[in-house]
């Protein structure tokens, strides 16, 4: 009995051991619970807290730095024969077919057109009163040419002595290279006003040969007869204006020649633009075809201007500025009349200045600011600025150089908002 009694006691203690481990476990599982339970709280709070955080806002960046800079006038332009001349038709008859085509060269003398008579015209006393009448047009036209180019070759001979006395000048210290650079461009532009007054006048002479011709045509007889029509100058052919054969009125255009080597360049700007272009201001010809660009020179700025619709329906004032090309024409051989061009006109340039990017700076008020980088946080600043181009912007204060600004800023940049570089 006493044995039964002690194992029934041993048991017990058993069944208690085990009831105090479970309640161990029980107790652990329950603190690990808790435990991963405020870890998950924890962890959602901080997700929470860091999504209501301000995030940096991914911008561009530039710096501010001492650069070279111009500006300019930038318009399409189309290129023209300097000097052209459309041979016309000097009196009622039959012409014969042309067979010149545009390319074709012409010399002095050569046949481009031939008129048959017509007997009844050709007989006609008030066709010989407006061929005697275009005889003395043409006779004062030829005084006129040839005086104009005695003035212009005067005037090419004082600018040639002017430019080598500059020239001389600049050698001893006593003048600036503008002035020397100047002259020499005076020198260069009076050159080819003479040679524009050289073709001028032979133009005139040949009128007055034609009109003198056709005065001597007139009461010809016989269907043998013919007036041949020859080239006033040595060129091209630009344009065959009436290739068919038949009747034509007096002062039909027939053909027009000219020399596609002496070209000029035509570029229309707004006349706010044209006030601030001055004779001799360089130009480069962009986007032409060629490799690179050319080197020219603006020699006249009309001075009358015209209306022209743009292409948003808005009228505009714009004026003709006119261009002459610097290079050889070996250079630019491949350019012909009407051919399209865009023209860079420089109208100030600068050197070692303080620039920024023009699309970092923006108007505030009366005056221009720029967000600067500062530990990365964007700060507003005031710009002073001066000259202006498409790319850059003069800065004559508020700036240093080699600050970081920011491109481009949208409505979420303001003054002390996190930014990061993109």
């Amino acid at each position: 009995m006493t044995g039964a009694v002690h194992q029934v006691d041993g048991g017990g203690e058993g069944e208690v051991a085990r009831k105090a481990a479970r309640e161990r476990r029980r107790l652990l599982q329950s603190w690990i619970k808790r435990f991963l339970g405020m870890c998950v709280v924890l962890a959602a709070g901080g997700a929470i807290a860091l999504s209501f955080m301000p995030k940096p806002i991914a911008v561009d960046l530039a710096k501010v730095e001492r650069a070279s800079m111009q500006v300019s006038i930038d318009e399409d332009g189309r290129t023209r024969v300097k000097d052209r001349y459309v041979l016309s038709a000097p009196l009622l008859a039959n012409l014969a077919r042309i067979e010149l085509r545009p390319g074709d060269s012409v010399v002095p003398d050569k046949v481009l057109a031939r008129l048959l008579p017509l007997t009844p015209s050709l007989l006609d006393p008030r066709s010989r009163a407006q061929a005697q009448a275009k005889v003395a047009a043409a006779t004062a036209a030829r005084r006129q040419a040839h005086a104009s180019v005695q003035r212009m070759r005067t005037a090419a001979e004082f600018a040639t002595r002017e430019a080598e006395r500059q020239r001389g000048l600049l050698g001893s210290g006593a003048a600036s290279e503008r002035t020397a650079e100047h002259a020499e461009l005076e020198a260069r532009s009076r050159s080819e006003e003479l040679a524009s007054a050289d073709f001028g006048a032979k133009v005139a002479d040949y009128e007055l040969q034609m009109a003198r011709a056709a005065l001597g045509r007139m009461g010809a007889r016989g269907e043998s007869e013919q007036f041949e029509i020859g080239s006033p100058v040595v060129g091209r052919v630009l344009k065959v204006l009436h290739k068919d054969e038949g009747v034509v009125q007096p002062g039909t255009p027939l053909l027009e020649i000219g020399d596609p080597a002496a070209l000029e360049i035509v570029v229309d700007v707004l006349t706010a633009d044209a006030v601030h272009i001055e004779p001799g201001s360089r130009v480069l010809i962009e986007r032409w075809g060629g490799e690179r660009a050319l080197s020219a020179h603006v020699r006249l700025v009309e001075p009358s201007a015209f209306t022209r619709v743009s292409a948003l329906g808005v009228e505009e004032q714009r004026v003709n500025v006119i261009v002459d090309l610097d290079e050889d024409h070996a250079h630019w051989s491949q350019l012909g009349d009407g051919y399209r061009v865009e023209a860079r006109i420089i109208i100030w340039q600068g050197q070692d200045l303080l620039t920024a990017p023009a699309s970092a700076v923006f108007r505030r008020g009366e005056g221009y600011a720029a967000f600067v980088e500062a530990q990365g946080k964007a700060t507003l600043v005031a710009v002073e600025v001066g000259k202006k181009n498409a790319q850059r912007v003069e800065v004559l204060g508020g700036l240093k150089d080699g600050q970081r600004v920011i491109l481009h800023p949208s409505d979420r940049i303001v003054d002390g908002v996190l930014i990061e570089a993109r």
